[in-house]
């Protein structure tokens, strides 16, 4: 079994400069590179990742794609184009897959001020794109409104590949269930849609690390989507906020442990493999 973690982070915090929120403090205010995770992913028996944008910006994306190629162990990179320019979109991904290991597309959609800006005309168009050159494209739907927006996006291009990041975000902290659970449900309806099994910025602010409270959301996500459409991500370095990594890739290997050994190996790493069409090294 090759055993992907889908789902992290690099920046070089001088370089490029993030906005995160008060809550988050220092933590995440400094450098992350390769040479951070790799001790990590050693640890934890990783042998490959899915490195993704964490700005709206391309030369980010540029950046992420020439560490791919010299770190072998980045299996690919989620980056980002001007999705509400299509023309634009096109130029870029025929670059962006020239320089690199591109497998998908992610677009943050918390600096939009437009609620339905992702299902707009235009970004549809680019979608659309992104679906003609076999790649992924993720969202990260934090509240029901982004939940209709991508079961709109997946009714309107079933050819296109998308991911939903960070389990849809439940309601952990607060320790809800509805409407999340039937978002899930409905989510899990469309066959074009897999999903994230991590925390994710909207959720680390407020909740410290527990297998034990995440269990019952995780089930509920197996049970809707099935082995085969779940891959296990860390979000490092954003989890860092809930957690080290040994404490959150342990949580997350507990939570599938009583799954079978074909279903582990489904999420733990086939899913991402097949998901993205990751090269078996």
């Amino acid at each position: 079994m090759t055993v992907i973690d889908a789902h992290h982070h690099f920046w070089r915090h001088g370089r490029r400069p993030h906005q995160w929120p008060p809550a988050a403090g220092d933590v995440l205010n400094r450098d992350f590179m390769p040479d951070d995770l790799l001790p990590e992913l050693r640890r934890a028996g990783i042998e490959g990742t899915v490195l993704v944008q964490s700005l709206n910006d391309l030369q980010e994306t540029e950046e992420y794609l020439d560490l791919a190629r010299e770190t072998p162990w980045v299996r690919g990179v989620v980056g980002w184009v001007p999705l509400d320019n299509p023309a634009e979109t096109e130029v870029a991904l025929e670059s962006l897959v020239e320089r690199g290991p591109l497998i998908g597309l992610r677009h943050l959609m918390r600096v939009e001020a437009k609620p339905d800006w992702i299902v707009q005309y235009e970004v549809i168009q680019s979608l659309a794109l992104i679906a003609r050159a076999g790649l992924v494209f993720e969202l990260v739907p934090i509240n029901p409104a982004q939940f209709e927006n991508a079961l709109t996006i997946a009714a309107r291009l079933p050819q296109l590949q998308l991911v939903l990041d960070h389990l849809g975000r439940p309601p952990v902290p607060e320790q809800g269930w509805e409407p999340w659970a039937t978002l899930i449900k409905r989510t899990a309806d469309a066959p074009n849609v897999a999903v994230k099994l991590s925390a994710g910025m909207d959720l680390v602010l407020r909740w410290r690390w527990s297998t034990d409270m995440l269990r019952r959301y995780v089930d509920h996500v197996v049970q809707c989507f099935g082995a085969g459409r779940i891959m296990a991500a860390s979000n490092w370095p954003v989890v860092l906020l809930a957690g080290d990594y040994e404490e959150v890739w342990g949580g997350i290997t507990a939570l599938v442990s009583e799954l079978s050994e074909r279903e582990r190996q489904e999420i733990l790493g086939d899913t991402a493999m097949r998901v993205y069409g990751l090269a078996a090294e």
